[in-house]
């Protein structure tokens, strides 16, 4: 079957939602891993659960395939986190692989624009500045691109 993508599957795409618990976010910390095919990121988001300190730490999305040249960013770095409150949020907007990542420190966030193709690799986090005091929570809505598929 042809997925219209330049891709084959024994199945059609099937939609998946994975999150990660609540913790602190330090620099290159693996959010979720990626395994036994290719996924289009439909939607991710990082959801401030207890209240950040003054670090004025950043956000930026990253994807490091099992296979290929290595990471690769997919944002820029989103506003400072600095004293963000429980119910703040970074959501990745898929414009363009260079769009910051999107705070709201009120909560309600915009959503993806466009997919985001991820092959078998680790979704990762770029923190600039230093780690968060507070923690986060990530949401990933996913589209998996054949059977098999499994985010964790």
């Amino acid at each position: 079957m042809s997925l219209g993508l330049g891709l084959l599957a024994d199945a059609p795409p099937t939609s998946g939602y994975a999150v990660k618990a609540a913790a602190t976010m330090v620099n290159g910390q693996t959010i979720f891993t990626v395994t036994g095919g290719p996924i289009l990121i439909l939607g991710l988001v990082s959801l401030c659960v207890t209240a950040n300190g003054a670090t004025a730490s950043t956000l930026q999305y990253s994807i490091t395939p099992t296979t290929g040249a290595g990471a690769q960013t997919i944002s820029a770095a989103s506003g400072s986190l600095a004293n963000a409150a429980a119910g703040a949020s970074v959501s990745l907007l898929g414009t363009a692989l260079s769009t910051a990542a999107n705070l709201n420190a009120n909560g309600p966030n915009l959503g993806m624009t466009a997919p985001i193709f991820c092959p078998d690799g680790t979704i990762t986090m770029v923190i600039g500045v230093g780690s968060t005091t507070g923690t986060w929570q990530h949401h990933l809505y996913y589209l998996a691109l054949g059977p098999g598929v499994l985010v964790s």
